[in-house]
Parts: structure tokens; C-alpha cells; sequence
């Protein structure tokens, strides 16, 4: 049996919340909050499942409550639900320690759903919000080789592709010419170059000269 500790400010919605879990073999509300106080008031008497809990609530939101339920009882999975759009808090949610995120115009067997998964140990959103999130993750193309480069590490590429000999960069930088030999091995290795011929053309073809 899933043991719910659910906590929203209205009671009609917990009203209607325990009928939901009500009809269910599996769950049953062992206890309820009406605000953050009185959330913690029950955790420190009982031990539960997992929390049902709403983001807008008196006092403290359930978001500023997230990171301290996650510290004082970071084995207790936490499932939000809540009025506000999966677009504006899930992600922020999930990232201050909630296991998923449920809006309360889901229907019934999403919010059950979502109890059951998140007390098995996984994380919930929506699969809309699960396609866009992926969406946010597709290739993008990688930033050009010199930009993994040190500023000092640029201007001896810069110098080399120039022309200038090894003495002359250790002069116009004021350094020792074993330090640009090193310089040169680095920037060779870093951008998978093998000759000063190659950072020529790099620099050319990516209007660095």
C-alpha cells in the first residue's frame, strides 16, 4: 500500500483528491497538510511514501520547501501538482529535488500514474513535456576549434599561422621560445592539427588573418 501524504491549501481539492486515490487498491491518503507547517508538523510524526504536494500553498510555496524536504528527508519522493502550466515550473520543480510534476487538469489516471512511478524511483513529467524537453537536446552544430583555445594559446596560433618563427613570437610576447615550442605542441594537439601548415589554413579559412 502507497502511504500519501498530500498537501494543498484548498480543501475541496484534497477532498476530491482523496476520492481519486480512494478508488485505488494500492494508495491511500494517510494524512493531509493545508500548509507548509503543518506538512512538516506530519513528517515529523509519520512515516509516508511519498508527498502529493502543491506549489502555491500558505506561507512557504512549494518550491521554496522543495530543497529543505529534500535534506531532511531525501528518501521521500516528492510528486507536485499543481494549477500552474508543466512549461513554467516542471523543470524547476524537478530540479529542486521533486520526482515529477503533474498539472491538476491531467486526468485521473495520469496523477495515478505518476504516484505509482515516482514511488518506484523514477521521475514524471508529461509526454508533451518529455518531447519538448528532448527537442531542447538535438545536435547543434560544435563552436569552432580556436574557441577551446587559452588567449595566450590563440595569439601563439595567430603568430605561428602568420609566419613567424618560434623566436619571433617569444619576443613579440616576451617569453622564452621553449614556452611557445610548448604553446604549439598544445594547440597542435587541441586542434587535432599536425603541422603550422595546417593552423595556416585554419586561420584562413576561418578569416582569423
Amino acid at each position: 500500500m502507497i502511504n500519501i501524504l498530500l498537501a494543498d491549501d484548498h480543501a475541496i481539492v484534497r477532498r476530491g483528491l482523496r476520492q481519486i486515490f480512494a478508488g485505488t487498491p494500492d494508495m491511500v491518503v494517510t494524512a493531509e497538510a493545508g500548509n507548509t507547517d503543518e506538512l512538516m508538523a506530519e513528517l515529523h510524526q509519520k512515516s509516508f511514501d511519498i508527498i502529493v504536494l502543491d506549489i502555491t500553498m500558505p506561507g512557504q510555496s512549494g518550491l521554496d520547501i522543495l530543497p529543505l524536504l529534500k535534506i531532511s528527508f531525501p528518501g521521500l519522493p516528492i510528486l507536485i501538482l499543481s494549477m500552474h502550466p508543466e512549461e513554467e515550473f516542471a523543470v524547476e520543480s524537478i530540479r529542486k529535488g521533486a520526482s515529477g510534476y503533474v498539472t491538476k487538469e491531467s486526468a485521473p489516471e495520469e496523477l495515478l500514474s505518476a504516484v505509482r512511478k515516482v514511488v518506484e524511483g523514477h521521475k514524471y513529467v508529461s509526454s508533451s513535456l518529455a518531447e519538448k524537453l528532448a527537442g531542447k537536446l538535438e545536435y547543434e552544430p560544435e563552436k569552432p576549434m580556436h574557441e577551446y583555445l587559452s588567449k595566450r594559446e590563440f595569439q601563439v596560433m595567430t603568430f605561428i599561422a602568420e609566419g613567424k618563427t618560434p623566436s619571433e613570437i617569444a619576443t613579440a610576447l616576451n617569453l622564452s621560445v621553449k614556452t611557445i615550442s610548448t604553446y604549439r605542441a598544445n594547440i597542435l594537439k587541441k586542434m587535432k592539427f599536425r603541422s603550422n601548415a595546417d593552423l595556416t589554413r585554419y586561420a584562413v579559412q576561418n578569416k582569423i588573418l
